[in-house]
């Protein structure tokens, strides 16, 4: 198998991802094969069921393949000791979610943070700086339950790039905002993204939003039809 090229930020190789429910085993992922191009804004579509969020998943170092491998910069990601994994999620990559997963309990501000704090590493200037280019400001002390699902996606994708991660992953990340809030989410997503030269790969069901990223790849039944 051929080492990807220089420029490629994220790879499946050959990858396979399985469930068993009871007595069925059902293939999610039948031997995906995709280069993400660093920089490259990627969309991942397809129908209900077709294998996006896992085959993102798999690439964010999230769920591990039953057979196939996962490169990030040229390293075999599952092949690393389980710590090793965990330090490449924490500072190479940033999560963007449907559901926020802010913690309920911490400020906007606090939930920021959480990433450096994971490093022992207090960052509050910066939290506040990407608050503020997120347009929530005014908003660093409220709770989760204080701010509107907007503002709730807004503070998730400010954490997503507290570490400054080189690669940002986004599920569905406009699927429970109404359509104007979507949009204007994404293109802040897509701003923050572009001003730093990161990669994105983003899960929709958006065919329209998808048109707005660098390529849009499509799965059906666990394949790359295009």
């Amino acid at each position: 198998m051929s080492a990807p090229a220089p420029d490629i930020a994220v790879s499946a190789r050959d990858v396979f991802r399985t469930f068993q429910i009871g007595d069925n085993r059902i293939e999610v992922l039948k031997g995906v094969t995709l280069d993400v191009r660093q920089g490259e804004t990627l969309f991942l579509v397809g129908p209900s069921g077709a294998g996006k969020t896992s085959l993102l998943y798999t690439l964010a170092g999230l769920e591990k393949p039953n057979e196939g491998e996962v490169l990030i910069n040229g390293r075999s990601l599952y092949r690393l000791s389980r710590s090793e994994q965990a330090r490449v999620r924490n500072t190479s990559m940033g999560y963007v979610f449907q559901s926020f997963f802010l913690l309920p309990e911490l400020t906007a501000l606090e939930n920021v943070m959480v990433p450096s704090m994971i490093r022992r590493k207090q960052a509050k200037s910066r939290a506040e700086e990407l608050l503020e280019r997120v347009g929530l400001g005014g908003r660093t002390g409220h709770l989760p339950s204080e701010l509107s699902g907007g503002e709730q996606q807004r503070v998730a994708i400010a954490r997503s790039l507290m570490n400054d991660p080189a690669i940002l992953f986004a599920d569905e990340p406009t699927g429970n905002l109404d359509t104007s809030t979507g949009s204007a989410v994404m293109t802040l997503l897509m701003d923050l993204v572009n001003e730093r030269k990161r990669t994105l790969v983003v899960v929709t069901h958006d065919q329209h939003l998808a048109d707005v990223g660098d390529r849009k790849v499509t799965l059906v039944d666990g394949r790359i039809v295009d």
